[in-house]
């Protein structure tokens, strides 16, 4: 077992607003983006890239707790 089991939600919240960040900031960048699936194509936003990127943010939080607990 881990010593340290604190949970740092500042720590938790700062990965998931950094990853909606980095999101936003590449579908700012690359511009209009698209799905294309058997001859439609739908629009995808900024809002949709921004909560991926929140949800790799807050994977990248887990790895990093499961590698500074040993889990």
């Amino acid at each position: 077992m881990a010593k340290n089991k604190k949970n740092n939600k500042g720590e938790a919240a700062a990965y998931a607003v950094g990853g909606a960040a980095a999101g936003a900031a590449t579908s700012a960048t690359l511009g209009g983006m698209g799905l294309a699936v058997a001859g439609t194509a739908v629009g995808i936003g900024m809002l949709p890239v921004a909560v991926v990127g929140a949800a790799l943010g807050m994977a990248a939080y887990g790895v990093k707790k499961a590698i500074e607990d040993e889990d």
